[in-house]
């Protein structure tokens, strides 16, 4: 998307020279996948919002400090959670992306963050199916801002609900603009730790209003904060308790 299109840098990108901007339909976002209906749209998390819910899920009590935990972003996109998680001291930050060419940017601009000496953590991108990508071992925070539909997110939990039996380490759950957090809600496994408005900085606010005022169609809206949940997967009986 090019700016004759309306795409708008955000103040983030100009700052630390990399490409997270804009926005992407999500019908502009196919790739050959079963999953490409369900897609949302690409849309750069606000950095306020990203850190405040960062802070927000320090203060729930996870079960050990920062360094343990995995950050693990569903629909990386081009990867500015990435960026903005590397610089906590995470054990690792993995993005997983379903079209290739995001994929390729969120590669682009890790190698330009690390480049600058900004990430504390070291930062793997992956390209493929939310639902098919294994959690990790040990302590993990998976990360979502908004990527697909309920349809997918129910095939993910169900996913995880295999997995998880028998597995060491706690799995919270960051979810950003939660338009499926009723498919969470319903599931017997999980635990609201957290829901409510995250606001943006004035900054991000102004940013975002912009990019989103330049779309060309006119398609999507953008408020002043993000509402947001945290969840915990506690098991069935840590969550009838």
């Amino acid at each position: 998307m090019s700016v004759k299109d309306g795409f708008t840098w955000h103040p983030f990108d100009i700052e630390f020279g990399v490409k997270t901007s804009g926005l992407i339909a999500g019908r502009n976002l196919k790739c050959g996948s079963q999953a490409d209906r369900h897609n949302t749209a690409y849309f750069g998390v606000a950095p306020s919002v990203f850190h405040e819910l960062v802070a927000q899920w320090r203060r729930s009590k996870p079960a050990g400090t920062i360094d343990e935990f995995t950050f693990i972003d569903l629909g990386a996109g081009m990867g500015r959670a990435l960026l903005l998680a590397s610089e906590f001291p995470f054990r690792k930050v993995i993005g997983v992306e379903l079209n290739p060419k995001l994929a390729q940017i969120a590669r682009r601009n890790v190698a330009s963050w690390k480049a600058r000496g900004l990430a504390v953590t070291p930062i793997r991108v992956i390209c493929g199916d939310a639902v098919e990508f294994k959690i990790p071992t040990g302590p993990c925070v998976a990360f979502m801002f908004n990527p697909f539909g309920a349809p997918v997110m129910r095939r993910l939990l169900s996913a995880w609900g295999k997995s998880m039996a028998g597995r060491e380490g706690q799995l919270d759950i960051l979810y950003i603009n939660h338009e499926q957090e009723l498919v969470l809600r319903r599931h017997p496994d999980l635990v609201r730790m957290f829901a409510g408005k995250v606001m943006r900085s004035p900054a991000d606010a102004i940013a975002d209003h912009k990019i989103l005022a330049n779309q060309p169609d006119g398609e999507y809206a953008v408020t002043n904060w993000e509402d947001c949940s945290i969840y915990r997967w506690m098991g069935k009986a840590s969550s009838q308790k």
